[in-house]
């Protein structure tokens, strides 16, 4: 290395090293003792501490809102995973209440009911779509509890029951081509008999025996008569959804819709009764015979 070489590598040092110092001088001084250097100095220092300052104050408003990013998007995680939490806990309560209150339901219709009653929740179904049997699990399993006994719900009529094993009960619903319930018209009073079509594709039953001269009409809702299957006076059966044109024929053709849907059914009553055994033909058998 030539001597001109490390010389100025020993004269850069040196003036790096004593810079700091000659600027902290000169900053100390008071301004009425400051030298031509130290002046000197203090107009070279103050772009560079410009420069400098300018560039901390944007590393530190980087650092300060990077910090502030992760804060929020910490923050916004919390309050998602909180708002996911209360709004599955609010769900839980809304689905809550409605139990109750279609429990107290179930409740105010065993009142009504004159006969004791067993409860029951709905378990399964038979593979069809449109299922002709309910399977039932009896809240408190009773001897009682026997074939043909009938079985309602809040919204009516839901058939009668079909086997039973212990606690678990099978029910031939209302739609079952095998059941039968005497009706009558709630708003005019004719009467009439209810069966279930057996229709595989849809919920239907079919009036029979609604004479040709009583007053029928679509929307009419079908009710207990309290006759044949020893269901109850007053309870929903069906509601009229199509009347046929009044012809020469004794009785009109009228088919109606159940008013339980029974896609959706989940508790009910087995109304429990010492009477005999229920004869599902026996109201249409009175009405033939008159």
């Amino acid at each position: 290395m030539s001597p001109f070489k490390r010389y100025r590598d020993t004269v850069i040092v040196v003036l790096l090293l004593a810079a700091p110092f000659f600027f902290l001088r000169a900053s100390v001084r008071n301004p009425s003792e400051l030298t031509p250097l130290d002046e000197a100095v203090l107009r070279i220092a103050a772009p560079l501490e410009y420069v400098s300052a300018a560039l901390a104050r944007g590393v530190s408003a980087l650092i300060g809102e990077y910090v502030y990013l992760v804060d929020v998007k910490a923050d916004n995680n919390r309050l998602s995973y909180e708002n996911a939490r209360l709004r599955t806990r609010i769900s839980e309560l809304e689905h809550g209440e409605t139990e109750n209150r279609r429990l107290k339901r179930l409740l105010g219709l065993r009142d009504t009911v004159p006969d004791e009653t067993v409860s029951a929740v709905v378990i399964g179904k038979d593979t069809t779509e449109y299922f002709r049997v309910a399977h039932l699990l009896v809240d408190t399993p009773n001897p009682r509890v026997r074939v043909d006994m009938p079985v309602i719900s809040l919204n009516g009529t839901v058939g009668t029951v079909a086997r039973v094993a212990g606690e678990k009960v099978a029910v031939s619903l209302a739609v079952d081509s095998g059941f039968g319930v005497d009706v009558v018209v709630e708003r005019t009073g004719a009467r009439g008999f209810v069966r279930g079509t057996g229709d595989r594709a849809r919920y239907m039953v079919r009036v029979e025996y609604v004479e040709r001269g009583d007053e029928v009409e679509v929307g009419d809702l079908l009710v207990t008569s309290g006759m044949g299957c020893r269901f109850p006076k007053g309870i929903p059966v069906a509601r009229v959804t199509r009347v046929g044109p009044k012809d020469v024929a004794v009785y009109q053709n009228v088919t109606a819709e159940p008013t339980v849907d029974f896609s959706r059914l989940e508790e009910v009553l087995i109304i429990l009764s010492d009477s005999e055994e229920c004869d599902p033909n026996r109201g249409r058998k009175a009405r033939a015979q008159r």
